[in-house]
């Protein structure tokens, strides 16, 4: 169940984008986390992405990075449930995306028309295709 929509501009954060916000403090996405804290951006997920995050942060490449950063899973987990609003999953969309992983991504921008912020080269390829349906894809706000 989707929980209300937030004030702000509606994005969706592939997994990527999610670990260098609240993992690996990257310097490119320190303007996202802070429109995040600051309520600026409506940022909509669904539980297969919040899934695939959990999963993701068991990965052996990137346990010893949380351990470094003296974070663990559930801090990440709880970052994204403070920030995302889980909604319903998309209907799959009109485009398709060469990597199957990142279809839900792109179904649920163009289902909310939100920015997607993506690092996949297989989604930043696209990004003429999903401009042409109201959605802009980029690496970065």
């Amino acid at each position: 169940m989707a929980t209300p929509a937030r004030n702000g501009a509606c994005v969706v954060l592939d997994t990527n984008i999610v670990l260098d916000v609240f993992v690996f403090n990257d310097a490119a996405a320190l303007p996202l986390k802070a429109a995040l804290e600051a309520g600026k951006l409506d940022w909509v997920a669904t539980q297969a992405m919040r899934d695939e995050l959990e999963r993701v942060l068991a990965y052996p490449q990137i346990v010893p990075r949380l351990a470094f950063y003296k974070l663990s899973a559930a801090d990440v987990l709880a970052n994204f449930d403070r920030h995302a609003r889980l909604t319903k999953v998309a209907d799959k969309a009109c485009v398709t995306c060469s990597d199957p992983d990142d279809q839900k991504f792109i179904d649920l921008a163009i289902a909310g028309q939100a920015l997607l912020l993506s690092k996949d080269r297989a989604v930043l390829s696209m990004k003429r295709r999903l401009a042409s349906l109201g959605v802009r894809a980029q690496a970065a706000i």
